[in-house]
């Protein structure tokens, strides 16, 4: 019985093709989006996890201020390289120490110009953050401690004042400081973690070049810190709190006007926000499926309406009132469910090409097609059944007597 009621609902379908196409439509796009966004989003959240592990699970970041939210952080003054020499030599549990500062210049080459980021660090700068170089070299020990006029460009920069040209050996100007190119950075992309950041958009310098012939001050506006393998952040944290306390002479009933964050604090902030957003979005697109069921609640009242004497037939050779409420049921769950079929199909193929395109994994979850293809069934039986009763509870006699 339920297979010839599903190939009278097929038959059904088939005769009013555009019309079931259209139908279908509002549950193919709310299929579709649910899972583009929750599958992009596993995917962002899956590249914050990739670039927090890069980094480290053991990162400290110190830095001047309080962050306010919002991006926003309260003023305080700079650090200097002597505070940099006190994490590492009174912290034991110090693996690296990391100090830079930067500021935005316009670097020129030739006839172009770039405004970019201008950063300088110190030696341990490339061990911490495992950045490649991809042609060149990196800065000696001597250029380091002389502070001289050479620099490594990111690829944006690069790209911008170069093109195909290859930059090694050239001479740069960033604001009045004239500067050598020994390197280039490996391309990173932009950043995760600080979205709308091109994390390629950068020229590094020394950093006693950068504080003499950039900055014109010895100020360290960033401090990075690799703890030990063997030691808890949670207690170096701690250490360098008191430690900075103590430097910046900040007495116990005054609030510290510099902050040092955890990495996997960071990481799992970003991740929750991440899946929150995810789970919001997810949710708003599911609307649209709502939307797609009253289509299809809209469509089987007209076709309960223009097959009123059909119903009154098959009612007066004794057809069952069950019986019809299940043939027009089973012909809005099939609605439903083609559209889900479609939809799916649609999602995953959209949602490779935009992972492609936005530079994320494609992340496929069996869980999120199941549920909603489900979802989208039963949005077919929630809507459908309505009109399906209404078919069944037609007097035989009126439906006769319809035209």
């Amino acid at each position: 019985m339920l297979w010839n009621t599903l190939l009278l609902a097929l038959r059904e379908i088939r005769r009013n093709l555009l019309r079931s196409s259209l139908t279908t439509l509002g549950i193919v796009i709310g299929v579709a989006a649910v899972i583009i966004l929750v599958t992009l989003g596993g995917g962002a959240t899956v590249e914050v996890t990739k670039q927090i592990a890069n980094l480290g699970s053991n990162l400290l970041i110190i830095t001047p201020g309080q962050k306010r939210g919002m991006g926003q952080r309260s003023s305080a003054r700079l650090f200097k390289l002597s505070d940099t020499k006190a994490i590492k030599r009174e912290i034991n549990a110090i693996a690296i120490v990391a100090p830079s500062s930067s500021q935005m210049v316009t670097a020129v080459f030739g006839n172009k110009n770039w405004s970019t980021s201008t950063t300088g660090i110190d030696d341990q700068y490339f061990e911490l953050v495992n950045w490649e170089i991809e042609l060149g070299r990196p800065f000696t020990e001597s250029e380091f401690r002389a502070g001289k006029a050479v620099c490594i460009l990111g690829a944006a920069v690069q790209n911008a004042l170069f093109g195909d040209q290859n930059p090694l050996g050239e001479k740069i100007r960033l604001e009045k400081l004239s500067c050598q190119v020994i390197g280039l950075l490996q391309a990173k992309g932009q950043s995760s973690m600080n979205i709308g950041t091109n994390q390629d958009d950068i020229v590094l310098l020394p950093l006693r070049t950068f504080q003499r012939r950039i900055a014109g001050n010895e100020d360290i506006a960033l401090i990075q810190v690799t703890a030990e393998p063997w030691a808890a952040t949670e207690l170096v944290q701690q250490d360098i709190k008191q430690l900075m306390r103590k430097r910046r002479h900040i007495s116990s009933s005054e609030y510290e006007d510099f902050s040092v964050m955890d990495l996997k604090e960071i990481g799992k902030m970003l991740t929750e926000t991440t899946q929150v957003l995810t789970a919001l979005l997810g949710t708003v697109a599911a609307i649209s499926l709502l939307v797609g069921g009253i289509g299809i609640m809209n469509i089987m009242l007209v076709s309960v309406t223009e097959r009123t004497r059909e119903i009154g037939i098959r009612l007066a050779i004794g057809a069952l009132e069950h019986e019809v409420l299940l043939q027009f049921l089973v012909e809005a769950v099939v609605l439903s469910s083609l559209g889900g079929i479609v939809g799916i199909v649609l999602a995953l193929a959209g949602s490779y090409v935009l992972a492609g395109m936005m530079r994320i994994p494609f992340v496929f979850d069996a869980s999120i097609v199941v549920i909603a293809f489900l979802f989208s069934a039963a949005v077919g039986i929630l809507f459908g059944y309505f009109p399906a009763r209404k078919a069944a509870h037609l007097d035989p006699i009126d439906a006769l007597r319809h035209e």
